[in-house]
């Protein structure tokens, strides 16, 4: 039998595979979607950690599209107050990487076969129960599978998605597309907060990856505007930092929220990734926590002997070891959001004088920094 059973067949769900082979653990993959199923056109912003966990994984080299962020740029609309964030500064070879979402599930779908773990496609889960040797999967298609451990990687979109421990509701919403500088990016990625939201530039190519938070109302608006106007109504919300603003691509949407699961786990079955916690893109957090989620665990089960694999304890080491790193994301994107969204008087100066102190105190800065490319024990 083997020993685990993964829901969900993304990179958090394929990287846990192919860790929990590194560590001699078998592994088998479930996916909902075909094998077929249409490419995710998102982007992705991965952290330096996250490159080295690819690296270990054999999958990096394969990516040969991923665009480095050699310099931060954050700064607040309307106030004082710049921080820059450099790679050579905390001596690594970048702070981030951006790659479209497709490049990476392909090299790791390529990965899965390459190693010979198997991947069931087309197998919608929809119901999971625990029990005290083995946690049972049942699919749509009638079919049971059991393991001494499940591991739900599928987003947070399954039909077996509890209810989660907190959320907030942020009344944002990101518009996201590609668009053409009059300058050239230099590798260089621009985090702007404005009363309305965080608005993100993040280097992809030759242009750049715009993220530009709003409200509900007001995205939806944004997003439908022709080109011209879209173009021009960049400028005035962002600024002149890159020239002006010369092509957008397609626009789309994406509501944002905060919802935390937890690494506590029911009996043989843990949640990894967007299935446990899902954060606001601002700090590109959400979806590094996710990797380090699978990679952690993995190592974890390579750590514990076969037959205590899933057990009580066992998760409930997990879920101590993940809790620091979690819940410092967590709060981490919760008090930028809500702090740098608010246009009040004393929080815009509290703010400037916060980024000011940023760019003048390098170990304040490269704390940040490490914490932005390895999570809480950066």
């Amino acid at each position: 039998m083997t020993p685990v059973l993964i829901v969900g067949a993304g990179p958090v769900g394929a990287v846990c595979a192919l860790a929990l082979q590194q560590q001699g653990v078998a592994a088998q993959v479930l996916e909902a979607q075909p094998e077929d199923a249409h490419a995710d056109t998102r982007t992705l912003a991965l952290s330096h950690g996250s490159r080295l966990i690819l690296e270990r994984l054999g999958v990096w080299a394969q990516l040969d599209d991923a665009t480095p962020i050699t310099r931060i740029h954050v700064s607040q609309r309307g106030a004082l107050g710049v921080a820059r964030l450099s790679a050579e500064e905390v001596k690594v070879p970048a702070l981030g990487y951006v790659l479209p979402y497709a490049s990476l599930t392909v090299a790791l779908k390529r990965a899965l076969a390459d190693a010979g773990i198997a991947v069931d496609y087309g197998v919608a889960v929809t119901r999971i129960e625990s029990g005290s040797e083995m946690a049972s999967l049942h699919a749509a298609d009638g079919r049971v599978h059991a393991a001494p451990l499940v591991v739900v990687a599928d987003g947070g979109r399954g039909d077996t998605a509890p209810v989660p421990k907190f959320e907030r509701d942020y009344d944002q919403t990101a518009v996201v597309c590609e668009v053409q500088t009059e300058l050239p990016h230099a590798n260089q990625a621009y985090e702007r907060f404005t009363p309305e939201g965080p608005a993100a530039l993040l280097p992809k190519g030759d242009r750049y990856a715009l993220v530009w938070t709003a409200s509900r109302e007001d995205a939806g608006r944004i997003a439908q505007l022709p080109d011209d106007a879209f173009l021009a109504a960049l400028y005035r919300h962002f600024g002149g930092r890159q020239g002006l603003f010369l092509q957008a691509g397609p626009r789309k949407t994406f509501p944002l929220k905060l919802a935390w699961t937890g690494s506590e786990a029911a009996a043989r079955v843990v949640r990894i990734g967007n299935a446990a916690q899902t954060l606001h893109p601002v700090a590109g957090q959400g979806f590094n926590i996710g990797l380090r989620d699978a990679w952690e665990l993995a190592s974890l089960c390579g750590d514990t002997p076969a037959d205590a694999i899933g057990n009580a304890a066992m998760l409930a080491a997990y879920a101590r070891g993940r809790r620091l790193d979690v819940l410092g994301g967590v709060g981490f994107t919760d008090f930028l959001v809500r702090v740098f969204s608010s246009d009040s008087a004393p929080l815009r100066h509290a703010r400037g004088l916060g980024l000011l102190a940023l760019e003048a105190l390098p170990p304040l800065k490269t704390f940040v920094a490490r914490r932005m490319m390895f999570g809480a024990r950066g």
